[in-house]
């Protein structure tokens, strides 16, 4: 299994955008949207599966707000819930999801 924090990216099969892991930052999914020239990214889990799209609008918007901090993961910003003030992501007090900022599913 590649490691995911490192930032793999595979073009998705059924055309659904480049596929990549829902422990990736923000700032990283922003580099690789710019870097494979797309719109959106089909964010993925640990087993692989679906589990949602996320928009360069939607990113691009949760980067320039107030809340943002440069340890959101895509799958805090997938759920939709606000974060924990002072917590760290992926921890215990961690980020929860960013309020605000929705994500397409298919």
């Amino acid at each position: 299994m590649p490691d995911s924090a490192a930032g793999t990216v595979v073009d998705d099969i059924e055309g659904h955008g480049p596929r990549v892991c829902d422990d990736m930052t923000v700032e990283v999914a922003l580099a690789v949207m710019a870097g494979a020239r797309v719109e959106y990214l089909t964010v993925c889990d640990g087993d692989d599966q679906s589990t949602g799209l996320i928009t360069l609008v939607r990113l691009a918007g949760l980067r320039d707000s107030s809340t943002y901090t440069d340890r959101i993961r895509l799958r805090d910003v997938l759920d939709g819930t606000p974060p924990a003030p002072g917590g760290r992501s992926g921890g215990i007090g961690g980020y929860g999801r960013v309020a605000g900022v929705l994500a397409l599913s298919r």
